[in-house]
């Protein structure tokens, strides 16, 4: 009996200093509320924090209403040269790339065939000449004979009419030399007109005909740019409609205006076909025949918002923008889904997706996420 009351007083004495502990940590959390501190379990989640970005508002300028299309530019001044006869080459005078008078020879196609059929025509030519001279002669003779009262009329008939024939037989063998020889002309290939010579795919010793390309002539200067428009959009255009010409980069490198729109409708593509006059003075080295381009039609000219280049981003195809807006006195980040026109200068042209006025981030916005807190700086 003693020894267990030894025990329990013991252990009685041993929890003294833990029950004291305990009363000491409750006083001084009391007091900790009593001055003002929060109980750290009551307080709720914490959000991230607001990220300074700098911002640039939307602003409204002129912009031109647009539409690229793929153009193919040709030259009226540009000659596919043709044999217009047929026969072997023997010789051929230039090269690609000189530049030639107009009447300047390319080619000789061997005349020889034809050399020898206008040296018949020649003769027979000279020979009806002689028939003429004597038939001529026998006239005079007949006439005289006649006026004396010793021929007969049927004789001065028959000496009028022989004259006659002489004389068209004479004009026409006039001609057919005349003919044979402008044939002749054609077996030596000229120049239409001054130029460039072009690619010539033809050698010497090759027959050819005259369907046979045999080079080209092209006149540095004017280009016309045939854009075919869906007809879709056709009761749009309007002669003296402004076009631009650009390169792979997107800059104008000419300007122009519609000189032609077709009043026929192509049955396979379903275009209309337009047609536009560029000067190639500045752009010949740049710009040339059967090139495809790409042509800028401007419909007309409208207010919308632009916005930097930077600000815009790429996702899946998709063009996006962060946007600060006001949430209950503080500023959030939105991400809005953009429809995008032109480049002007440093910023694209917005269709759709930001209004003028939007406060668009342009700082930051590759650690950006939709609905972030953030804190706009100008």
């Amino acid at each position: 009996m003693n020894r267990n009351l030894n025990i329990y007083g013991q252990r009685k004495a041993r929890s003294r200093p833990i029950s004291f502990l305990w009363t000491v940590a409750a006083a001084a959390m009391s007091f900790t509320i009593a001055c003002g501190g929060k109980d750290p379990k009551a307080a709720g989640p914490q959000g991230p924090p607001a990220m300074p970005v700098k911002v640039q508002t939307a602003r409204s300028v002129a912009v031109n209403d647009t539409t690229e299309y793929v153009a193919t530019l040709k030259s009226r001044d540009s000659a596919v040269i043709m044999p217009q006869v047929e026969g072997q080459i023997t010789q051929i005078y230039v090269h690609s790339g000189d530049r030639v008078s107009s009447g300047a020879p390319l080619m000789q196609i061997d005349p020889a065939k034809q050399q020898a059929t206008v040296n018949s025509q020649e003769d027979t030519r000279a020979a009806q000449e002689a028939n003429l001279k004597w038939a001529r002669k026998q006239y005079d003779r007949i006439s005289s004979l006649y006026a004396a009262g010793v021929a007969s009329k049927q004789e001065f008939d028959q000496a009028k009419t022989a004259l006659d024939a002489a004389e068209a037989q004479l004009r026409a063998l006039d001609a057919s030399v005349r003919e044979q020889r402008v044939q002749l002309h054609y077996y030596r290939v000229a120049a239409p007109a001054a130029g460039i010579v072009g690619d010539i795919p033809v050698r010497v010793g090759d027959r050819v005909t005259t369907t046979t390309p045999l080079t080209t002539v092209d006149k540095p200067g004017t280009l016309e740019a045939y854009i075919y428009v869906p007809i879709e959009r056709a009761s749009q255009l309007r002669l003296n409609m402004p076009v631009q010409i650009m390169d792979s980069s997107g800059h104008a490198i000419a300007e122009s205006r519609i000189s032609f729109i077709s009043p026929q409708v192509d049955n396979t593509t379903q275009t209309v076909l337009v047609k536009s006059r560029i000067a190639n003075n500045n752009n010949k080295d740049i710009l040339r025949t059967s090139q495809f381009i790409r042509a800028r039609i401007i419909w007309g000219t409208r207010n919308g918002p632009v916005v930097p280049v930077l600000a815009v981003s790429r996702v899946g195809g998709q063009y996006f923008a962060f946007v600060a807006e006001q949430n209950n006195g503080s500023y959030v980040a939105h991400q809005k889904p953009l429809k995008l026109g032109e480049i002007a200068g440093n910023d694209y042209v917005v269709l759709d997706g930001i209004k003028p006025g939007d406060k668009v981030v342009v700082s930051g916005t590759q650690f950006l996420v939709d609905g972030m807190p953030v804190i706009p700086q100008s």
